[in-house]
């Protein structure tokens, strides 16, 4: 085993105990020594490893929606400060069955909405990191853990994960249970992950027990025009796509990005109905303590259910026409967010190139793309609904292509 400390996913998973037991110690190191700077964490307790697996060992950050027996889940609200959870999330008890350590609790905004966490890009503390997984996403970005669970209900897994210049995979909705998860829109809510590469999430996705097997696609569809994005962006994002040209992969342009626009609005919507009933009687026992959560409260309660309904039928009929695209290209690539990560903490970015695709329920997953100077920015891979494995495989190819890694 070489002297230096286990850092990616793969490393740790074929380190010896002895090396998972000097990182683990490592890992606590680096939250002393960069925590009071980067705010990824509520609450660190680390404990012994209570299942066996080849996740043996290995720690991993929960977000603070997520409830945890015996650790802080405050939701990312003052309104619930001091509260413990009594019972560990569908997804949480899922990894310490297989062995990982629980290493502790990830700042959130408020109840995974739009109030800002006092997290900070580990890259720039001057910029946001997103959200709103902002604590899991710099948790992995400053090396602090292996692996980090986040939400996304528009874009607070993949947003978060090109600010700060790592991978993060929204598998298809549904895959993974979200009982014990505070809810925002549970026709939108999934669970989500995030590692340093998509090498990485795809040993994750194998010790979670699905298929990786099998070759990558290099058939892409992109849009044409693109979404308006920033021109570092744009210009990042065409040179990703020549890239990969270069590399062999052939590229059909795709007339999607009216749709896109029109299925972020439909999600906003849904997401304001189905988020003021979900949180309806807490607005009712707290009122103007929710923050930001109770205008959404109080402005979902407006949206009448047949606005509902038609955004819902909307959002049904591009689902359609978006399979019969992946038909022709099974992997279409958008820019994982609109630019880099906004300066300040006011705002944790804009969601609208990651909204889209959550609504449809479709795995997206974003990786690094490599920059020589500036914030990190991210490539957004997507696949049809159950393409997980095959989007996984496409991603780390278009990652070594992409970095030479």
């Amino acid at each position: 085993m070489p002297d230096r400390h286990p850092e990616t996913l793969s490393e740790w998973v074929s380190a010896s105990p002895e090396a998972r037991a000097r990182a683990l110690a490592h890992c606590v190191e680096q939250v002393a020594s960069l925590d009071a700077h980067i705010h990824a964490w509520v609450q660190v307790s680390p404990d012994l490893p209570s299942g066996s697996g080849a996740l043996h060992g290995i720690p991993f950050g929960a977000k603070d929606i997520m409830e945890t027996r015996g650790l802080a889940t405050e939701y990312g609200s003052p309104v619930y400060k001091g509260r413990v959870g009594a019972v560990d999330a569908a997804i949480v008890a899922e990894l310490k069955r297989r062995g990982a350590i629980l290493f502790g609790k990830t700042h959130t905004t408020a109840f995974a909405y739009i109030t800002p966490a006092p997290t900070r890009n580990p890259r720039n503390l001057a910029h946001t990191p997103g959200g709103s997984s902002s604590g899991s996403a710099a948790a992995v970005a400053a090396g602090m853990v292996p692996l980090a669970l986040g939400t996304q209900t528009k874009g607070s897994v993949l947003r978060p994960a090109s600010y700060c210049g790592i991978t993060g995979f929204k598998p298809t909705f549904g895959r993974f249970s979200m009982e014990g998860i505070l809810p925002v829109a549970r026709s939108l809510d999934t669970l989500g992950f995030f590692t340093h590469s998509p090498a990485d999430m795809r040993v994750l996705w194998k010790l979670l027990g699905n298929e990786v097997a099998g070759t990558e696609d290099c058939a892409f569809g992109v849009p044409d025009p693109l979404p308006v994005v920033d021109p570092v962006m744009a210009a990042a994002f065409h040179e990703s796509i020549s890239q990969l040209q270069r590399a062999g992969a052939s590229i059909r342009f795709v007339d999607i990005a009216p749709m896109l626009a029109r299925l972020a609005e439909a999600s906003h919507l849904v997401m304001f109905y189905e988020g003021a009933r979900a949180h309806r009687e807490r607005y009712e026992q707290h009122g103007d303590r929710l923050a930001d959560m109770a205008d959404l409260v109080r402005s979902g309660l407006q949206i009448a259910d047949a606005r509902y309904d038609e955004a819902r039928r909307y959002i049904d009929e591009c689902r359609l026409k978006v399979a019969e695209m992946y038909e022709a290209t099974p992997v279409i690539l958008v820019p994982a967010a609109t630019g880099p990560a906004p300066a300040g903490l006011a705002s944790t970015g804009d969601p609208a190139m990651n909204a889209p695709w959550t609504a449809l329920g479709t795995p997206a997953i974003s990786i690094p793309i490599p920059v020589t100077s500036g914030l990190p920015l991210g490539l957004q891979l997507t696949a049809n609904r159950g393409q997980d494995g095959r989007l996984l495989r496409t991603a780390a190819w278009a990652y070594t292509v992409l970095t030479g890694h």
